[in-house]
């Protein structure tokens, strides 16, 4: 394989064909030889192909060279090239230009593109503009994306825990780990504890961090198992899920373990958690 991409490339070293060089450079990069694919690009860029500054975006920004990638990309989208929109949003994001990022994502969008609105609805969801990121979710959707359904079906089980919802978190649950896990309370708090347990174990074996938390609950709450609890607590932790701690801390205070709660108190402080610092302030202060 290498042999043939660079036989093509020594072929094509002095082509004039945009559509050449842009197969070429698309193999290229599929064989991680950004650098290569770059130059295929850069050169069909400069022949005028608009896909050609499009790609050279997508081969900058993957040697980490946003703010180049930038630049090929508005001039790939001032020939026509829509399908810039969204990866240019990404650089930006990335860059730190959230303003800039949420522009380009909503051009996305109404270039036609699903995923367009949905990073625009996280970035508006991350500034606190919870309405307007669901709108722009919900716009998403509209377009037939199943993420964005998904998304959507969990944010309204978020603000409302309305068990209409079912249908849509289990169409859902498969697109977006929320969703899932949302379907597992939702199925707990209507008395259906069996399933709950089969769809979080679900989504804690296939890696889906968001399991965790609920799953842990679970075995505590409902099926009195404070082993399976505490396993699944610091399988969350382990995965990245704050929130655990403040659980776990919980469960090591009904075990007497009020040393190991407070340390878990204090981690989940650390990390941001509400909850964590108001039961460090309870247990310090008493």
């Amino acid at each position: 394989m290498r042999e043939d991409l660079d036989r093509r490339l020594r072929r094509l070293q002095a082509s004039g064909e945009p559509a050449e060089l842009i197969d070429l450079g698309c193999d290229l990069a599929e064989a991680g030889r950004h650098r290569d694919a770059e130059g295929c690009f850069r050169r069909a860029a400069a022949l005028g192909d608009s896909v050609g500054s499009f790609n050279l975006g997508n081969a900058l920004a993957a040697q980490g060279r946003n703010e180049e990638a930038v630049e090929a990309y508005e001039v790939a989208l001032a020939a026509g090239e829509s399908d810039a929109w969204r990866n240019l949003g990404l650089v930006l994001e990335e860059l730190g230009d959230l303003a800039g990022a949420m522009h380009a994502y909503r051009g996305a969008g109404e270039a036609g593109d699903p995923a367009g609105w949905l990073g625009l609805a996280f970035l508006l969801r991350e500034q606190g503009e919870r309405e307007d990121a669901l709108v722009a979710a919900e716009r998403g959707a509209a377009l037939g994306d199943p993420v964005a359904a998904a998304v959507v079906a969990s944010w309204c089980w978020s603000m409302t825990f309305d068990p209409a919802l079912e249908p849509e978190l289990r169409a859902g649950a498969a697109h977006y780990p929320s969703a899932r896990a949302d379907l597992g309370r939702l199925l707990r708090d209507t008395g259906r504890v069996d399933e709950a347990r089969w769809v979080l174990e679900l989504g804690a074996k296939l890696g889906e961090t968001e399991s965790w938390l609920p799953l842990g609950n679970l075995y505590c709450d409902e099926l009195g198992d404070e082993e399976a609890a505490e396993e699944a607590y610091r399988a969350g932790i382990r995965a990245g899920d704050v929130y655990c701690h403040h659980n776990l801390g919980l469960l090591l205070v009904e075990r007497g373990d009020v040393d190991g709660a407070v340390e878990q108190f204090r981690l989940g402080v650390a990390a941001g958690d509400d909850l964590a610092l108001r039961a460090l302030e309870q247990f310090e202060g008493s």
